[in-house]
């Protein structure tokens, strides 16, 4: 079976809705400076512009602090957005929600090109931009009194636009790829799974205890024809279910060395107590023979559900089989009565 490809980190975070952005950038924004204390959302109603803060002392927004501002919409940020945001943060100040931060970053997934052409030139936006306060129709503005807003017009006046930027996508993932999150959100891609391992003409050592459990099986239930190795081999129905088994031992094989190979331990021992979860009930519970065990056990393996990880993508139905058969080969699991669970 092909897997669709993974779609790249870039078009995962052009999917997230405007609260996954937040959280992601609150997750990025700690790799920027290790002189941050802390680093904590701030975003919601009454928010006075602030969506992540990163505090440099232990005074919070009393103190110097920088300020990420999170913009995830469907097109690029604009100048025209950026600049209502802004009226909102010295509106904030204004009326002592906080001290102007030393730094303020558009945070966007993609940056509009008269944002970028505005914080080029930051002297003569911040002029404009103080201009066009006596002219805004903005209701954060135009809701204040005549004192508040010219101590809004003041401030912007006397603070350098320097303190505005943007960040680069690219760069931004890069530093977040040295995050515990990042494999977390950007699963890493799988590499494919090599063939199967054909099971050899004759079983092998290590198969003995799954093999002699099946032969168990069709002599209870062939006693006068399926008795024996020889008639086993020449039986209609015993002989290619035993290929067929064995198969499917060897598949749970080709994954339990490719997990070894390509994953961190533990993945296919995972996979192996899932199925053994799912189906050590249904061995232990009444069947009138060992092929009906047997076959309720697989059964039930092959509609077992399992915990959803990188490596279970590669789970197959002969594997959930075979899987059943390695806790054979283990004498966790028994077909016949008297066999014991």
């Amino acid at each position: 079976m092909q897997f669709p490809a993974m779609p790249s980190p870039e078009k995962i975070v052009f999917g997230y809705d405007p609260d996954e952005f937040e959280k992601f950038v609150e997750e990025w924004v700690p790799t920027l400076d290790s002189l941050y204390v802390r680093v904590e959302r701030q975003g919601g109603a009454g928010d006075h512009g602030i969506d992540v803060a990163a505090f440099l002392t232990r005074q919070g927004l009393e103190g110097p602090w920088h300020n990420y501002q999170c913009k995830r919409y469907k097109g690029t940020l604009a100048w025209s957005t950026a600049a209502g945001e802004i009226r909102k943060m010295f509106v904030g100040v204004a009326t002592g929600e906080f001290i102007v931060p030393e730094q303020y970053t558009f945070v966007a997934p993609s940056i509009g090109p008269s944002l970028r052409q505005a914080l080029l030139r930051p002297e003569r936006t911040r002029r404009e931009f103080v201009e066009s306060l006596s002219e805004t129709t903005d209701k954060i503005i135009t809701d204040l009194d005549p004192q508040l807003r010219r101590e809004v017009e003041e401030l912007a006046a006397s603070t350098s636009f320097e303190m505005f930027e943007t960040v680069n996508m690219k760069k931004m993932l890069e530093q977040h790829k040295t995050t515990d999150f990042w494999v977390k959100r950007f699963p890493p891609e799988t590499p494919p799974r090599p063939a199967v391992m054909e099971p050899p003409e004759e079983p092998e050592p290590r198969e003995a205890r799954y093999v002699q459990q099946l032969l168990q099986v069709y002599a209870e239930r062939w006693p006068t024809d399926a008795s024996t190795p020889d008639q086993i081999a020449q039986h209609p129905k015993a002989g290619p279910h035993l290929r067929h088994q064995r198969e499917a031992f060897f598949s749970a094989e080709s994954l339990r060395r490719f997990g070894e190979e390509a994953y961190p331990a533990g993945h296919f021992e995972a996979i192996v107590k899932d199925i053994y979860d799912a189906v050590v009930d249904v061995a232990r519970d009444d069947h009138p023979t060992g092929w009906k065990r047997l076959h309720a056990v697989t059964s039930q393996a092959i509609s077992a559900g399992l915990t959803q990880t990188i490596f279970a993508q590669h789970v197959r139905t002969l594997d959930r089989t075979g899987v059943c058969h390695h806790l054979a080969n283990e004498d966790e699991l028994t077909w016949c009565e008297g066999e014991g669970i």
